[in-house]
């Protein structure tokens, strides 16, 4: 586009150009009042969560530190010996000397009690044959006792030796109870071994049978006699085939081909002999 210059001297025309880009500026765009705002809120929002956080762990620390300090170190939950119960001692246990072990831990926290060695120390008492050690909370422990309990009576020198169904020696009487089979074979050298075996049998009767035994005898392991309290000898042979010959032998005796058989030969139990 032309202009006319007032100020020129001639009267020529003398063109203008006008710029079409927009002239560089320095200025920084500034957020609106409500952008600021928002975003400081949310910076607020974030430093408010990690102090919650914060706080938060902080109480959990102490609530777990306050009940582990209770569990392990508190009066409260420590063992007191007001609150042992024993139990299955028989007659063969002296439960004193079980109380006497245990109440070695009086004051130790129950959560730090180590039932593993006192367990090892009770079964160190005569004739205790297992035991099981409960925690009985806040401050009491139950020890239940498996006896070692008499199962039959071996004559020894001087008396008789009572024996448990693992053939441990329980104790030394003068006489053998009457309640109990007697088994007439020494303790010693490879004798012991017949009588384990002789236990074997012995364990595998069931309860009633078991009480009719009288006495047992056996020449070897493989070579086990049973004599009933009525004088019915049974030949059992070695322990093999128990649960057989039980039910071999329980059908012979109320058998009428067998009515007043003296002896009853299970040891091959497919090939029973009565006589």
């Amino acid at each position: 586009m032309a202009r006319r210059d007032d100020a020129g001297q001639d009267g020529a025309v003398v063109p203008v150009v006008r710029s079409l880009t927009t002239a560089p500026t320095n200025r920084v765009p500034v957020l609106s009042t409500g952008m600021a705002e928002r975003l400081a809120e949310q910076r607020a929002m974030r430093r408010h969560r990690i102090v919650r956080r914060i706080g938060l762990g902080a109480v959990a620390a102490l609530v777990l530190g306050g009940a582990l300090w209770v569990l392990l170190y508190s009066e409260l939950l420590s063992f007191d010996t007001d609150h042992l119960a024993v139990n299955g001692t028989g007659s063969s246990v002296d439960p004193v000397a079980i109380r006497e072990v245990v109440s070695q831990e009086a004051g130790t926290s129950l959560a730090l009690l180590d039932t593993v060695r006192l367990r090892d120390q009770i079964l160190a008492v005569p004739n205790v044959r297992d035991v099981d050690i409960a925690r009985q909370w806040p401050s009491g422990l139950r020890v239940d006792v498996e006896a070692r309990e008499p199962v039959v009576a071996v004559p020894v020198e001087g008396g008789a030796a009572l024996l448990d169904r693992d053939a441990v020696e329980v104790a030394r009487v003068d006489s053998a109870p009457p309640e109990l089979p007697v088994i007439d074979i020494p303790l010693t050298g490879d004798d012991r071994r017949t009588v384990e075996a002789a236990l074997v049998v012995l364990n595998s009767l069931p309860e009633g049978l078991a009480a009719e035994v009288a006495s047992i005898s056996a020449a070897s392991q493989d070579a086990v006699t049973l004599t009933l309290r009525d004088g019915v000898v049974v030949e059992w042979g070695s322990s093999q085939d128990s649960a057989l010959k039980v039910r071999v032998l329980e059908t012979l005796r109320t058998a009428e081909v067998s009515r007043g058989a003296a002896v009853f030969d299970v040891s091959a139990p497919t090939f029973p002999i009565t006589r």
